[in-house]
């Protein structure tokens, strides 16, 4: 039942991508080449999120990971917030501030989720890497489009 909770927090952020979607507007912006291609986006957000909820889960299961809970629910809070704030609003600066706080929070939450159990640090650890790639994403679609 607890994961299924978390399946839930999850499945809420990755609604923001039903709703606001890349559209013509984010097809227009000059993009790195580094940039994925538009089908992997889903793919890779279908898995992590999948093991976000899965490494939640297993949290609820390891005593004294209430400080990495807490980080976890604020990490689902700011992935949430980046989508609508990027492809809702366009606010393209705004999202980059979100994410490097979401970054910053993930980051935090795999080091110490690693020191509570490996297997759960490295459960989170892709969560991090594909957030390097969209806040080089990001930072690049920022800069190159003024």
């Amino acid at each position: 039942m607890t994961f299924f909770i978390f399946l839930l927090a999850c499945a809420a952020a990755a609604s923001t991508g039903v709703l606001f979607k890349p559209g013509p507007w984010y097809a227009a912006l000059v993009k790195p080449s580094f940039t994925p291609p538009n089908w992997a986006f889903p793919l890779a957000w279908s898995i992590i999120y999948l093991l976000l909820a899965w490494a939640g889960y297993r949290l609820t299961l390891i005593p004294g990971s209430q400080v990495v809970l807490a980080l976890w629910a604020a990490q689902i809070a700011l992935n949430t917030l980046w989508t609508p704030v990027f492809f809702g609003a366009h606010h393209v600066l705004a999202a980059m501030v979100i994410l490097a706080l979401l970054w910053l929070v993930a980051a935090t939450m795999v080091v110490m989720a690693l020191q509570l159990d490996v297997i759960t640090g490295l459960i989170l650890f892709p969560y991090v890497a594909w957030l390097s790639v969209a806040a080089a994403l990001n930072f690049s679609i920022l800069r190159h489009n003024r």
